[in-house]
């Protein structure tokens, strides 16, 4: 028997951390569960939980999904469905359904630009955050993560670095990050936050690294070093590091 649709109002309760995650290929190669994936299904307080998977960012590419839904099982879900936003098989009724049942929202990897784009054109940015606000937990892997905070950056031409400008994300988190980028100097972070007002702060997520964001906005790493930028008077720089917890002997 198919389990009814909890509804919003039912979900009282301050969304736990997000976890805006940076994969890798030491992930894929992981033999036990990736301990940032399973930290961030944890933190719903859930027992292996149900996960919706929000494939905007890479069309709903089936063998991607088929790849991370074996990690999300192997940290702990209990099942992953696919909530359906893009190509033939799209149907926004139905993954409204998904994400209103599911435990824990997942978004995925892929283009920032391409998954916003995809979640307004299917009229979904008001319905998830209705979902956040109510207390629905989220997380997300690299394009994913930064699709869940404020805003990311884009090129008008790609051959003019001028024509850089900002577009809003779904500002879940109330940060501003990139990540991947430490192999290029955080080049996109550091033109995003040179389009901001003076004393932006951006965090720089290396692979196998996460920014885990409270309910109360405060940023700490896990997994490794969460490098810093801020706008200042001079430009870009880079200033202290997050660092994670260090672990009790």
């Amino acid at each position: 028997m198919a389990k009814a649709s909890r509804p919003l109002e039912r979900m009282d309760v301050a969304p736990p951390s997000l976890f805006l995650i940076a994969g890798g290929r030491s992930a894929l190669r992981r033999r036990g569960p990736d301990p940032l994936i399973a930290a961030a299904l944890a933190a719903a307080g859930v027992r292996a939980p149900r996960v919706a998977y929000l494939g905007a960012a890479s069309g709903d590419n089936a063998a991607f999904r088929v790849m991370i839904g074996g990690m999300l099982k192997k940290a702990g879900a209990s099942g992953v469905a696919l909530a359906p936003l893009c190509g033939k098989r799209a149907d926004p009724e139905k993954a409204r359904k998904v994400l209103t049942d599911c435990d824990v929202v997942f978004v995925s990897g892929g283009d920032v630009e391409e998954g916003m784009r995809v979640l307004r054109e299917t009229r979904m940015t008001r319905f998830l955050r209705a979902l956040h606000a109510a207390g629905k937990p989220f997380f997300g892997v690299s394009a994913g993560a930064i699709m869940l905070a404020r805003a990311w950056v884009r090129w008008r031409d790609p051959d003019a670095e001028e024509s850089a400008e900002l577009f809003p994300c779904l500002g879940f988190a109330p940060v501003l990050c990139d990540t991947h980028g430490e192999a290029e100097g955080w080049e996109e972070l550091r033109a995003l936050l040179a389009l901001l007002p003076l004393g932006s702060v951006g965090y720089g997520i290396a692979s196998g690294t996460a920014l885990v964001v409270g309910p109360d906005g405060q940023a700490s790493a896990a997994g490794g070093e969460v490098q810093t930028f801020r706008h200042g008077v001079s430009g870009v720089a880079q200033v202290e590091s997050l660092q994670p917890p260090k672990e009790r002997p």
